[in-house]
């Protein structure tokens, strides 16, 4: 077995900037291979890059079948199996635009969302990890310590957000927090389709991390919204599965 063999095999979506760059930048600086997921595969090439030997670029867009399906089948030729899932790939909305956050809540509510705009963004933070979890659950099958790392959002908590004085309570909605609601659930069926097979499966939220995501307004850096989803994806074999947490391993209600 060669030094390479050795490494682990890791996939991070949506990895050419935010959050999913500075994740593909860590892990590849812990010793593990990272394909990094993008859209577009110049931006990839670009990321992985930046991030140099060690990352390696992957056309996956989240939404598209076949693009799924092309990643998973270059991921079994090239490495014959997978041990780091992270799916990251996310998008918050499709009409902000120049709005400020404020602005767009008031058109994003229960009673005036576009549904044009829910389906698109629940295609790319709901349907999108569940058909790349179908994709590449029989390469993380093949490996000896496998695990899945869903991004989610304490902006997706029922329970945190069901009380009035909750920190998201006021500006819960269809599109972006539910969708991390519907993710969660996503996730919750993993981790009881995968107990007892030595699969890991763990939510983890970066907080509120100044990214295009949230058109820059974020309270925290790109490296501290990261932590988490470092800390959890580094965890060996022993470490926990079914857990939601946010920095430093605190824990998030459902």
């Amino acid at each position: 077995m060669t030094k390479e063999d050795q490494k682990r095999i890791a996939l991070v979506t949506g990895a050419n900037q935010g959050v999913g760059l500075q994740v593909a930048k860590e892990l590849v600086a812990n010793g593990v291979i990272v394909l990094v997921g993008s859209r577009s595969f110049e931006r990839g090439e670009a990321a992985a890059k930046e991030i140099g030997a060690g990352a390696i670029a992957l056309q996956l867009d989240v939404t598209d079948s076949e693009s799924i399906a092309a990643a998973a089948a270059h991921i079994r030729k090239e490495f014959g199996r997978l041990d780091l899932l992270v799916n990251n790939a996310a998008i918050s909305n499709t009409r902000k635009g120049d709005l400020s956050l404020e602005e767009y809540g008031k058109i994003s509510r229960a009673s005036n969302a576009s549904l044009d705009e829910v389906r698109a963004v629940w295609e790319t933070n709901v349907f999108g990890v569940l058909a790349v979890y179908q994709a590449m659950l029989p390469l993380l099958r093949e490996s000896s310590d496998a695990r899945i790392v869903n991004v989610s959002s304490g902006v997706g908590s029922l329970e945190l957000n069901a009380d009035p004085n909750g920190p998201y309570h006021r500006s819960f909605g269809p599109v972006y927090p539910a969708s991390k609601t519907a993710l969660n659930a996503i996730t919750l069926a993993m981790m009881v389709e995968l107990e007892g097979t030595g699969i890991k499966v763990n939510l983890v939220s970066p907080g509120f991390t100044k990214t295009n995501l949230n058109g820059y307004e974020g309270t925290q850096s790109v490296a501290d919204g990261s932590r988490e989803v470092v800390r959890v994806a580094l965890l060996g074999p022993d470490g926990p599965t079914g857990t939601f947490t946010r920095w430093e391993n605190a824990a998030i209600p459902w």
